[in-house]
């Protein structure tokens, strides 16, 4: 697997933390590891884009970014409101094979949700990840609502031919309500993928050399962690009504 695409189910799903937690569990694992953010929107030159934010807590990763818009839309629009070129799929492809050539394992993030279109003609991450044959890695929310979402992006991925690697719940609330905890069950069923693992919420607000020690317990051993699936579900899952 030297090319993982990471997407999310939508914005703010925790999306750029889980891609931090991969590559940092894959470094404490001896690999290589570049991380390829596709199009950066909504930051200014002169601030950290989310490659950047993903090698501060991951540690030494080569983070690279294609394109960079100034307004916090999707990247098709941010680019002609811009007036830039967009970047499209074959692109992205072309970069993250290239970084492949030079690391064990190339994490490519996409912006907001699957289908966000990178240029006027419709090109989507789903584009670059059928050119790249590279499998996906999907954040999702933990809470209501994201069942149906989960299941939309997972399917969209089988209609394309793409391998869904599996799912992460990119924040898991401290004190989880019911729909939170039914979903650690009937996630892996929506998206037919297993779960591979659940970050706790504000670990991204972590000091880095935290992050980096207990990224490895986020993660299944799929993706170089420690995380127990079935333990996380028998502690979290709630008993069946009665």
């Amino acid at each position: 697997m030297p090319v993982l695409v990471i997407t999310g189910t939508g914005t703010e799903v925790g999306k750029t933390v889980a891609t931090a937690a991969v590559a940092a569990a894959a470094v404490a694992a001896g690999r290589s590891v570049a991380v390829l953010k596709a199009a950066q929107t909504g930051v200014r030159p002169d601030e950290l884009g989310d490659a950047e934010e993903v090698a501060r807590l991951a540690g030494p990763v080569t983070a690279r970014e294609l394109a960079r818009y100034p307004e916090p839309l999707a990247p098709a629009t941010a680019a002609r409101r811009a007036g830039q070129a967009p970047v499209r799929p074959p692109e992205v492809a072309e970069a993250a094979a290239k970084l492949a050539t030079e690391h064990d394992l190339v994490l490519v993030e996409g912006a907001g949700g699957l289908l966000v279109r990178f240029d006027e003609a419709g090109g989507t991450l789903a584009d670059a990840a059928r050119l790249l044959r590279a499998p996906v890695l999907l954040a999702a929310s933990a809470g209501l609502g994201t069942l149906n979402t989960t299941e939309l992006t997972a399917r969209e991925l089988r209609s394309r031919d793409v391998d869904l690697l599996g799912v992460v719940i990119g924040s898991w609330p401290d004190h989880p309500d019911l729909a939170s905890r039914c979903n650690v069950t009937d996630l892996p069923e929506a998206a037919t993928a297993p779960l591979l693992g659940a970050l706790p919420a504000g670990a991204g607000a972590l000091p880095p050399a935290a992050f980096r020690a207990t990224a490895p317990d986020w993660l299944a051993p799929r993706l170089n962690g420690r995380w127990d699936a079935e333990a996380f579900t028998a502690r979290e899952a709630p008993a069946p009504f009665a």
